[in-house]
């Protein structure tokens, strides 16, 4: 660019100059024009070729540029040089300026720049007073100039909000999609490592007196770490770049509850199964959720009560599904949100996330309830 503007302002100053000189009669619309121009000498090219030159450095600092600009240009034409397009090294840092948002600078350039240019020359002798028309059709071209840069700084800073908030959006997406990886795979692991630290501690135990008992906990444990090993393959295959194919169907759901009702079995608590309502095809995600608080309830029952016993309880209503389980156990104390873990938080983030409720506390007659309402719409 500023190639381009030194060749327009130096080589159309060269043709007006020539223009100038062979008229004797010059119209004076323009106060610096009303007299003979000055010979084009060698100062007055190191004053066309400054403002291009500028140009160079007017993204870094357009500030220091569009001052020094404005310097070599009331310069030139207070010196009473030739007219012609010395402006366009001008025009094009003070719209840099206010693309760049120096607001005060450009709006004190307009007016002291106007004020200048018209009335400087004729102080120094270089020049005439402008006639009002010029004076007044200078101050509107100014004004149009200012409106169209300012509509062009709007535009840009409307263009990087948008592109900001898309960023914004992109990275929101990504914290919840690595939340809810993280979600799934601590419902997965801890249901299944819970099962294989008490079935290991079985086995180990019988492994030496009754080593055929220990093959039963053995085969358990083999069971839930082939299981575990499966969902977190499902749940890490969303991060893999290797084209992989997804799963066909969901990987976890109440489809699952029978064999996860046995796998807790195997883990010494008695665990009974209650369903009320019609059995009917689930959303996806209210399936999975239902699932995964059903296995985080069953996982807590296994690590931190005694409990000998505990009851599912499913109930598909009419516009929700509600999901219980109670146990005879101690569990956790309160609300089971300060235990130390990150389960009842995560159920309560699960149910959050589709627009339920949760209660987890003391059951009425003792142990510990988890209990959730999960509204499936009407689309279900």
């Amino acid at each position: 660019m500023a190639a381009v503007v030194a060749v327009v302002q130096i080589g159309g100053t060269i043709g007006a100059a020539a223009h100038q000189h062979s008229h004797t009669h010059q119209s004076c619309w323009w106060g610096a024009s009303c007299m003979v121009p000055q010979h084009l000498g060698a100062f007055g090219f190191v004053l066309l070729a400054c403002g291009p030159l500028a140009l160079i450095f007017k993204r870094r600092h357009p500030q220091v540029v569009f001052v020094l600009v404005f310097g070599v240009t009331l310069l030139y034409v207070a010196l009473g040089y030739p007219q012609g397009p010395v402006y366009l090294s001008l025009v094009i840092a003070f719209a840099t300026a206010v693309i760049a948002g120096h607001r005060l600078l450009t709006r004190l350039s307009i007016v002291a720049g106007w004020a200048l240019f018209l009335w400087l020359p004729p102080a120094l002798g270089t020049g005439k007073a402008p006639p009002l028309l010029a004076a007044v059709a200078l101050a509107a071209w100014l004004l149009v100039l200012l409106v169209i840069c300012e509509a062009i700084r709007g535009r840009r800073e409307r263009m990087v909000e948008v592109r900001r908030q898309r960023e914004l959006q992109a990275r929101r997406r990504a914290d919840e999609e690595r939340l809810r990886i993280a979600r799934e795979l601590h419902d997965v692991l801890a249901h299944s490592i819970s099962l294989i630290n008490v079935q290991s501690g079985v086995a180990l135990h019988l492994l030496d007196d009754h080593p055929e008992q220990a093959r039963t906990a053995l085969s358990a444990i083999n069971e839930a770490s082939s299981e575990a090993l499966r969902e977190v393959r499902s749940v890490l295959g969303v991060l893999r770049g290797d084209g992989e194919q997804p799963p066909r169907g969901p990987i976890a759901g109440l489809a699952s509850l029978d064999e996860l009702i046995s796998r807790t079995r195997t883990a010494g608590v008695e665990v009974s199964l209650e369903v009320e309502g019609q059995r009917r095809p689930l959303p996806t995600s209210v399936d999975l959720a239902a699932f995964r608080i059903v296995q985080e309830s069953l996982t807590n029952v296994v690590r931190h009560s005694s409990a000998g016993a505990a009851t599912v309880h499913i109930d598909y209503e009419p516009d929700a599904l509600a999901v219980q389980i109670d146990d005879d156990g101690s569990g956790p104390g309160g609300d089971g949100d300060n235990d130390g873990g990150s389960g009842i938080p995560g159920m309560r983030e699960r149910v959050g996330a589709l627009g339920g409720q949760l209660q987890a506390g003391a059951g009425p007659e003792g142990g510990f309830r988890v209990k959730a309402r999960l509204p499936i719409g009407d689309g279900a």
